[in-house]
């Protein structure tokens, strides 16, 4: 567990440079994978997941 935490907290690191940098290259995109993937593994991934559930039901409450 140790060790894809560390993983993901360098992947979380590239993936800032890399967007704060500019243009997403293609090995840029492989790092923004790999750390999703890896994110979905840890235990953050369920808060994660009812974050964004919660925040797509209230953006579809949003009537123009």
């Amino acid at each position: 567990m140790a060790v894809s935490i560390s993983l993901v907290v360098l992947l979380l690191i590239l993936v800032v440079v890399f967007v704060r940098n500019g243009g997403l290259k293609v090995s840029h995109v492989v790092t923004c994978l790999l750390l999703g993937f890896f994110l979905a593994s840890t235990r953050i991934a369920p808060t994660i997941h009812g974050g964004l559930t919660a925040t797509a039901d209230l953006v579809a409450g949003i009537r123009p």
